[in-house]
């Protein structure tokens, strides 16, 4: 069953295979790739999900196209929980990002798989062959270079450094910075997918604004990666959503470049 909602005013913060799929890629290793956020609007409490984040675990996993690094965000929304099942990835600031997308993008409302790519694309969650277009498409945007370092593997202390804009560009963008438990899985019990195991990867459990860029500066912050945990950056602009740049950091990794 696929959801909708009708748009409602926001106020809180931005914060923003299918069966004809190409089925499981081969990982493509490639001397630099570009940073590519894949956000997923999920919840256990619909029966649409399953696929769109197994979609989501497979882009994660294997990273299909070529010249792209995939960064995954799933944010699992609150709206399915009244029917039975409470998701307990679900929160009320994913389903405020959606309906902000909602707005942006013209929809009725928010609905369930939903899929969003460097802010500029949406469809439904599930549908292998928009997302590797829409992440193809993304590749030839020009990008803003954000970093994310950790002085060793395994080093909790992490700092952010974002580059400003091209002299003469006359931006302004907001730096987020998303936690994300790097997988789990739950029994579900009751609701639309009652008596299935499902899994999920890249969980947000936390997303702020820490910063903002523009041509005349860039951005530096000290952030704190958990055990267990991705820490996501990345650039957006506030009206149309378009994403700049993004970068992650996981446990055992030391360094990540967007650019």
């Amino acid at each position: 069953m696929r959801q909708r909602m009708l748009w409602v005013g926001l106020t809180a913060c931005l914060g923003c295979l299918a069966a004809t799929g190409s089925g499981d890629a081969e990982p493509v290793h490639t001397a630099t790739r570009r940073p590519v956020l894949v956000e997923l609007f999920t919840s256990e409490g619909c029966s649409s999900c399953p696929p769109a984040d197994a979609l989501l675990e497979r882009l994660d996993r294997t990273q299909p196209v070529n010249g792209a690094q995939i960064i995954v965000l799933s944010e699992h929304v609150d709206y399915w929980n009244h029917l039975g099942w409470q998701d307990p990835y679900s929160s009320r600031a994913s389903s405020a990002r959606q309906e902000l997308y909602a707005r942006r993008f013209v929809l009725e409302g928010p609905y369930t798989p939903q899929m969003v790519v460097n802010g500029m694309a949406e469809f439904v969650g599930s549908d292998a062959r928009k997302a590797e277009t829409a992440i193809r498409a993304a590749l030839r945007e020009p990008t803003l270079g954000v970093r994310l370092l950790a002085a060793h593997p395994g080093d909790s202390a992490v700092t952010l450094e974002v580059d400003a804009f091209p002299s003469g560009k006359a931006r302004k963008a907001n730096v987020w910075v998303a936690l994300a438990a790097d997988s789990g899985t739950s029994d579900v019990l009751r609701g639309e997918n009652s008596g299935r195991r499902l899994h999920h990867v890249s969980m947000a459990t936390e997303l702020r604004q820490v910063g903002t860029v523009s041509d005349r500066a860039g951005f530096r912050s000290e952030l704190t990666l958990r055990a267990g945990s991705r820490l996501i950056a990345f650039v957006q602009e506030p009206g149309n959503g378009r994403v700049w740049g993004a970068a992650m950091l996981a446990e055992g990794n030391h360094e990540t470049t967007g650019r």
